[in-house]
């Protein structure tokens, strides 16, 4: 899974994107072009796990995120950063909110709901521009002959075009099944799930917990497919430096329970509508991404699609209960596993030993 980071210049974008990759990388970027990086999803019961299974290796879920140019005035040099977002599946704009004389604001002052609503329109011309291209294609083709499927995506394409005229973004738009399947192929940037990060400045880092009322960003948490997290770019980057027996000390100092780093990409994999299931043994404690709702058998093809194919049963254990057994054997005997078929709906923090043929 892949979230695009986006934003205006001098925001932290590049800063951000350091710190959840760890990847050290150059602040400017040519239009088009992006840096891509792996963050690792921070995940307590995998470590608790394999502290007691002591594997051979432990793998963490991921995520991939992509790094943009800051987007300006230019509606031609936009677009060609933008291209690198097509195939994002989320998009985390960095939102300023510190005050630095250091670091000037292209607009001359701090605002950040002006900041949101001026890149949320840019997104929306975007948009509007190929849907707008795409529908004088479809009347171009419904005119030679009539089809369902292209009818379909007409109206489709009306409906999204209607919406961003009035300025409303298409993730806040509702899809049947098959309107939803129509327009995904268009890979609209306004359709994709927005997390909000809000860079604050570290005399702010106190409270973190009130910072959205504070710069009065309330209604943004009410949006649809859309989440906000506060995080201060300064002091993160400050503990990314550290080794990770200092870190801990100088949250305490800060008066933080837990790092933005970690907020944020747990953040990102639950508005991406993923969980993890686990799997333990001597040679591997991992997590597996999956998308929440999937099925057993579905969940199964995450780590071979031969164990999908030929699924047969899984055996299902919460990790908690795991944990306190100390061992597969003692959790049997305690009752603690069950048998589930290839309906079973997976649940995040399953642990699961699947049975197949083949």
């Amino acid at each position: 899974m892949q979230t695009g980071i986006i934003g205006l210049p001098q925001v932290g974008k590049t800063s951000l994107f350091r710190i959840l990759t760890r990847a050290r990388v150059e602040s400017r970027t040519q239009p088009g072009q992006a840096h891509v990086g792996i963050a690792r999803v921070p995940d307590a019961r995998v470590t608790k796990l394999a502290e007691l299974f002591k594997p051979k290796k432990i793998t963490f879920a991921t995520i991939e995120y992509v790094d943009i140019g800051g987007l300006q005035k230019d509606r031609e040099k936009n677009s060609a950063s933008l291209v690198p977002l097509r195939e994002a599946d989320a998009l985390a704009h960095v939102v300023r909110v510190f005050d630095d004389p250091a670091i000037p604001h292209p607009s001359g002052s701090i605002d950040a709901m002006r900041d949101i609503d001026s890149i949320e329109i840019e997104l929306m011309l975007t948009d509007l521009e190929q849907a707008t291209r795409r529908l004088e294609r479809v009347e171009k083709d419904l005119k030679k002959k009539k089809d369902p499927q292209i009818e379909l995506e007409q109206s489709v394409l009306l409906r999204c075009r209607a919406a961003l005229e009035a300025e409303k973004p298409l993730r806040e738009m509702e899809f049947k099944p098959e309107e939803k399947k129509a327009v995904t192929g268009f890979t609209f940037l306004t359709q994709k799930p927005m997390l909000y990060v809000l860079n604050l400045g570290d005399d702010e880092i106190s409270e973190i917990d009130h910072v959205i009322e504070k710069h009065k960003l309330e209604k943004l948490a009410t949006k649809p497919q859309t989440a906000v997290v506060p995080f201060c770019g300064k002091i993160e980057a400050e503990l990314a430096e550290l080794p990770d027996a200092e870190v801990a000390e100088m949250m305490k100092a800060y008066g933080i329970t837990e790092s933005g780093r970690d907020r944020l990409i747990q953040a990102t994999y639950r508005l991406l509508g993923l969980i993890s299931f686990l799997t333990c043994g001597e040679p591997e404690c991992r997590a597996w991404t999956i998308e929440r709702g999937m099925t057993a058998q579905k969940a199964a093809g995450a780590i071979h699609s031969d164990i999908e194919k030929n699924f047969i049963k899984a055996e299902v254990v919460r990790w908690e209960d795991l944990l306190a057994a100390g061992s597969f054997a003692v959790a049997k005997e305690r009752g603690q596993f069950r048998l589930e078929g290839k309906e079973y709906i997976v649940q995040d923090g399953d642990v699961i030993l699947f049975r197949h043929g083949g």
